[in-house]
């Protein structure tokens, strides 16, 4: 998956990944100069989904085009490439009328905010333990747009941080209080 926009704060995003849901993001930041990477592991109920996605478009076989016949390059653009068994296509479009298509290119939206947003809080949380709050309730918000791909896979993470000294007590409560949402949410 790759997303492209020059004029978006997250400028660039690269998620590779093989079939276990193990690979890297890599991501430019307008204030950085350079691509920043991090390991990834996608969780295998999002690797289904996508999955799923891939076979309902019979995406390696099929030579659809995608993009919507108006361009919205303004928000984005994205290439999605998928190799298995020998085969490779890559599909390039900003916007589409496509259920399937549209949920890729959302789903991996979803999968980079889950762990550029971690990036951050990880990065916040030892140079600049005061903004983890602010981070916090970003995450929540994200939350509630339904823009994580897996809010499961952040529940050990979430759980770090509510017992986690370094971050203010404001910022524990808070990603305590997600947990439970998740719990709830989730039935665990």
């Amino acid at each position: 998956y790759e997303f492209s926009q020059p004029d978006f704060v997250t400028s660039h995003v690269i998620i590779e990944h093989d079939d276990d849901g193990n690979g890297t993001i890599s991501f430019k930041r307008r204030s950085y100069g350079e691509n920043l990477v991090e390991p990834i592991t996608i969780s295998s109920s999002t690797v289904d989904k996508l999955d799923a996605a891939f076979d309902a478009l019979n995406f390696l076989d099929s030579n659809e085009n995608y993009q919507f016949e108006r361009d919205f390059s303004n928000m984005g653009n994205v290439a999605i490439t998928l190799k298995k068994s020998g085969k490779e296509r890559t599909a390039k479009y900003n916007w589409t009328s496509n259920k399937d298509a549209k949920f890729l290119m959302d789903e991996y939206r979803r999968i980079s905010n889950q762990f550029v947003w971690m990036f951050d809080f990880n990065l916040a949380r030892e140079n600049q333990p005061l903004e983890t709050p602010k981070l916090v309730d970003s995450l929540d918000s994200l939350m509630k747009r339904n823009e994580i791909a897996d809010p499961l896979q952040l529940l050990p993470f979430l759980q770090a941080i509510s017992n986690d000294e370094r971050v203010p007590l404001i910022g524990r409560n808070h990603a305590g209080k997600i947990v439970k949402q998740i719990e709830a949410t989730c039935g665990e």
